[in-house]
């Protein structure tokens, strides 16, 4: 099962669909456009049914097989938007929309996922049903959970979940995977210090909390060095660093510090929120300055099924005969959430050379299109096998 000729002939229309999309990027839930675009063409596929506005733009589109004797549905997901990032690729088909691009690749992980709803509700050779889940909101706004909270999988009876993710700066068509603990859980810390403020030429009058925050950073990076243990995956990034005076010759009142915290594991991530909080306390106190740490826990550490991980594993070798080992990520991603609601696994298929993700001149690849269409569908007829006679 190579790479579908069918997805060959059907390249005009996907790409002319990615590009679209790329050109209108939507942000977060305001994925209107978007889901209207895709809800449209599931239905002049012949798709059995298409609910629209779960999770405020999110889809659920079902195509049932020649058989429905298994009683099984496998879900397919992709995402739909996009970034806050001004785009610089230069192409004809560049985003339309200021402040906005599609620099992750959504375009095309939701053109991938339409080519193989064509496919499958024209052959629908396979033994039970098909869900497709098209998903706002997973780059900021926990789309996922949001849509699990609507209870997709009981309501359509969704047994297994599946999902894919370009990665340019690998071989192009060589799939990535893991079993068990795979993407980073997801934490954004907000730190206010705040000192005593007053005139740069005096600072023994004041409590300066840009000093307090300085060490406080570098405090910090202790958690990851001398906190956790070196076998485990973390890392602690201050992102951002604010003031509220943005005079020369002011000591301002207070600094705001942003991050993020990334781990792989439930007691780590514990810990390093912990000592993150006792670490900044200490060290605004001994400046003579306040903390006040506010910790908000974002997506989970997304954990790959090890049985559907196999699955996904030997699917991606008959599409392109490339599938590696994937290393540990410390990327966040949503799907954790479906994951920790169903079996099954997430998997990464290399775009070839080019800008990285979240990059301002980043461009899908539109040459592997066909190999994630192919790799959805032989996801769906390996698991709802028709049996003959």
């Amino acid at each position: 099962m190579p790479v579908r000729n069918r997805f060959a002939e059907m390249m005009p229309d996907l790409t002319e669909w990615r590009r679209d999309f790329h050109a209108h990027p939507e942000l977060g839930f305001d994925c209107h456009r978007t889901a209207g675009f895709v809800a449209e063409k599931l239905r002049s596929f012949g798709c059995d049914e298409v609910i629209e506005g779960i999770g405020v733009t999110g889809i659920v589109a079902l195509i049932h097989g020649q058989q429905r004797s298994s009683g099984r549905v496998i879900g397919l997901r992709a995402d739909m938007d996009a970034l806050p990032i001004h785009e610089a690729t230069g192409k004809p088909y560049s985003s339309t929309r200021h402040g906005k691009m599609h620099a992750c690749g959504h375009d095309g992980h939701t053109t991938m996922l339409l080519g193989a709803a064509q496919y499958l509700a024209e052959t629908r050779q396979f033994d039970g049903t098909v869900a497709l889940i098209f998903q706002p909101a997973e780059e900021d706004g926990a789309g996922a959970k949001v849509m699990c909270d609507a209870r997709i999988m009981d309501r359509f009876g969704i047994t297994e979940v599946y999902a894919m993710h370009n990665r340019p700066g690998h071989p192009l068509g060589e799939f990535n995977i893991r079993a068990g603990a795979f993407y980073a859980a997801c934490d954004e810390f907000r730190i206010t210090i705040e000192g005593r403020g007053g005139h740069a030429a005096k600072p023994h009058m004041t409590f300066d909390p840009t000093l307090a925050a300085s060490h406080a950073i570098l405090a910090l990076q202790s958690v990851a060095s001398r906190n956790a243990d070196p076998t485990q995956n973390i890392v602690l990034s201050v992102c951002g660093v604010r003031t509220d005076s943005e005079a020369f010759n002011v000591i301002p009142q207070r600094v705001a510090l942003r991050g993020t915290i990334r781990t792989h594991d439930a007691a780590l991530r514990a810990q390093a929120a912990d000592r993150l909080r006792a670490i900044t306390t200490s060290t605004a106190m001994a400046f003579g300055a306040d903390a006040e740490i506010e910790f908000l826990e974002g997506y989970p550490v997304m954990v790959n099924h090890a049985d559907q991980t196999e699955i996904a594993r030997q699917v991606a070798l008959e599409v392109s005969g490339q599938c590696l080992e994937a290393g540990y990520n410390m990327g966040g991603e949503d799907f954790a959430y479906m994951l920790e609601e169903r079996p099954g696994a997430y998997i990464v298929l290399g775009a070839g050379e080019g800008p990285g993700l979240h990059h301002p001149e980043y461009d899908f690849n539109d040459e592997i299109i066909p190999y994630g269409c192919s790799w959805f569908v032989g996801i769906v007829e390996n698991r709802l096998a028709l049996v003959s006679g």
